[in-house]
């Protein structure tokens, strides 16, 4: 049985990455003085990305979390303080009380407003720069239109209720937000990622559109083609916030890709298929019927696009999607062949079938 902390190892590995430290990232030129950055969890998608990037530019890299998931994984190259993000649970956060200090606090792991304060609070006028990893979901994207760092964040019902559901998570991840620039003013950068995407990402969203491209053949695609899709390979997220915590950046940002037409991100995709692909568009209504959901595929809402202009001008930069594609691939087949036979929300081989029957005959 795969643990996560062997997916997360075999991640890294996808990227040259090993237990000795010696990465794809080794020739990182470092900008200025090393820093010493406090990580906020460090163990799930994100985190070993951005932390393989900082110990490559020769930055100290200490992580807070409960030291459940991939113990180990950095081996003697990252000191590990252990709590929880909930201060009603366990130690909470005395790990991280006292006089210490650390240039920048980067935080993964803060989903609910209560706890992304208390640790605001408690590390306000210890760390230099607080770093919080937000989300593109803090907009109203089911109203459409083009949103930029100004544009008004989803409101928070009940902040009595931390319960965190495909409904909550953006209103919750806003409030976040809205804490940590008001706790740190000119001393807090946002993030705010659209799909993250690339080699370890476990949601199986993207990765479904790799590996079906890879297979060939007939291939159900977005019922509206010219929809466009944003993303951001994790490498690139990783490299980038390291670098504004480098050059000391303030300010809010949305890290996404261009848009692209979903026809051409699975023309692009299946350039890496084993034989050739053939894009069947079904209707809404005919993955309806069958009880499809495509991952990745908003369905019911206007077109919404995010703004990236801010976040170029601060040195993101997006790979090419293809190579995100390959290395994607590469990771995938990499797993288990349990692990492949269970994907998170891909349609069924039979589901797929009976559509594509059903597209034959129209």
């Amino acid at each position: 049985m795969a643990t996560r902390r062997t997916l997360l190892q075999g991640a890294l590995a996808t990227l040259g990455l090993g237990a000795s430290g010696m990465s794809a990232f080794a020739a990182t030129e470092r900008k200025g003085k090393p820093l010493d950055i406090l990580v906020l969890g460090g163990t799930g998608f994100i985190g070993p990305h951005q932390i393989e990037h900082a110990l490559a530019g020769g930055h100290k890299v200490t992580m807070f979390n409960r030291g459940r998931t991939a113990a180990g994984l950095y081996g003697n190259r990252v000191e590990t303080l252990l709590g929880n993000r909930d201060a009603k649970i366990d130690q909470g956060l005395k790990a991280l009380q006292g006089r210490r200090r650390w240039d920048v606090v980067i935080d993964n792991s803060g989903y609910v407003p209560r706890h992304v304060r208390d640790s605001a609070e408690l590390l306000r006028g210890r760390v230099g720069r607080y770093l919080y990893v937000s989300t593109i979901s803090t907009y109203a994207l089911e109203q459409g239109g083009v949103f930029n760092e100004n544009s008004p964040l989803q409101p928070l019902s009940d902040p009595g209720d931390e319960r965190v559901t495909g409904q909550s998570y953006g209103p919750l991840k806003a409030a976040c937000d809205e804490s940590v620039r008001e706790i740190f003013g000119a001393a807090a950068t946002v993030a705010r990622p659209t799909y993250v995407v690339g080699p370890g990402d476990d949601t199986d969203r993207f990765t479904y559109w790799v590996d079906r491209t890879a297979r060939g053949g007939d291939v159900l695609s977005p019922p509206d083609a010219s929809e466009t899709l944003q993303w951001i390979d994790v490498r690139d997220l990783g490299a980038w916030m390291i670098g504004l915590a480098e050059n000391d950046t303030a300010g809010v940002f949305n890290a996404a890709s261009r848009p692209a037409p979903w026809s051409d991100v699975l023309a692009t995709l299946a350039t890496a298929a084993r034989k050739s692909v053939r894009l069947r568009g079904p209707t809404q209504e005919l993955l309806d019927l069958f009880r499809i959901e495509l991952p990745l595929v908003a369905t019911g809402t206007p077109p919404w696009m995010i703004g990236t202009a801010a976040a170029e001008a601060t040195g993101l930069a997006v790979r090419p999607l293809l190579t995100t594609g390959k290395d994607t691939l590469e990771w995938w087949n990499s797993l288990p062949a349990e692990r492949r036979a269970s994907p998170e929300g891909w349609p069924t081989p039979q589901q797929e079938r009976e559509a594509l029957e059903r597209l034959r005959r129209i």
